[in-house]
């Protein structure tokens, strides 16, 4: 994996649940930026130019195969909310940037415009950067832990049932990975996926094994954006 610098320092002791590629964190980080002490977006973003009605995007949706729960978007903060802002970055349109310092994904509009999400991003030890390109995208995947993952706690290989592609959690309202995913390689598949979740809550937070996770009406309206090939970066 060449071009992209991967970290993977496990320490004795690390729990890690049935969540997604990841695991979830017993202690969540304070909310900060990239630059130290600029908050939530301020790195890559200028104004807020406009916001979705929240009650409406992040609503039940039950025209999907399995139903999408409402997120109770109030309870995080509101800078890890679906809205447009300034761009302050220098990719191109049609491009992703996930900027984990502020847990927080662009998908560029324009050489001035972004649409901004809120992500999960990886926990301490976890965490990677470099370029990489979605090679494949899947609806409503099946998950399937890295013999890695069940190693470092046994608990999920009880959950796990055969699938296509082996031992896993099907696609479905039950699957760690969400409603989406988006596979990212970068001289081959790299591991990590832009996926949905079944823990909103946890978005803007460090809670990950390196995947970036979204809610669930989050990463649909993304995956409907970012064809196979869309070029992705993720910010040191």
């Amino acid at each position: 994996m060449s071009t992209m610098s991967r970290r993977l320092f496990l320490s004795a002791g690390l729990a890690t649940s049935l969540a997604g590629c990841s695991s979830t964190s017993a202690t969540m980080p304070a909310f900060g930026g990239l630059f130290g002490t600029s908050g939530p977006g301020r790195g890559l973003s200028g104004k807020t130019l406009s916001k979705p009605n929240y009650a409406v995007v992040y609503a039940r949706d039950t025209t999907e195969p399995f139903p999408v729960r409402a997120f109770d978007y109030a309870q995080v903060d509101q800078a890890f909310l679906r809205q447009e802002v300034e761009y302050l970055g220098s990719e191109d349109p049609g491009s992703i940037v996930v900027d984990p310092g502020a847990r927080q994904l662009y998908f560029i509009e324009a050489r001035d415009r972004a649409t901004r999400y809120g992500v999960g991003v990886g926990r301490e030890g976890f965490g990677w950067s470099g370029p990489a390109q979605i090679n494949m995208r899947r609806t409503w995947p099946d998950w399937v832990p890295p013999k890695e993952m069940v190693a470092r706690d046994p608990a999920i290989r009880a959950q796990l049932v055969s699938t296509s592609r082996g031992l896993g959690v099907p696609g479905g309202s039950k699957s760690p990975l969400g409603a989406r995913a988006m596979y990212l390689f970068a001289d081959g598949d790299t591991g990590y996926r832009i996926h949905g979740t079944t823990e909103p809550e946890t978005i803007g937070t460090n809670v990950s094994s390196g995947c970036v996770r979204m809610v669930n009406q989050d990463v649909i309206h993304l995956y409907q954006r970012a064809p196979e090939g869309t070029k992705v970066v993720v910010l040191a």
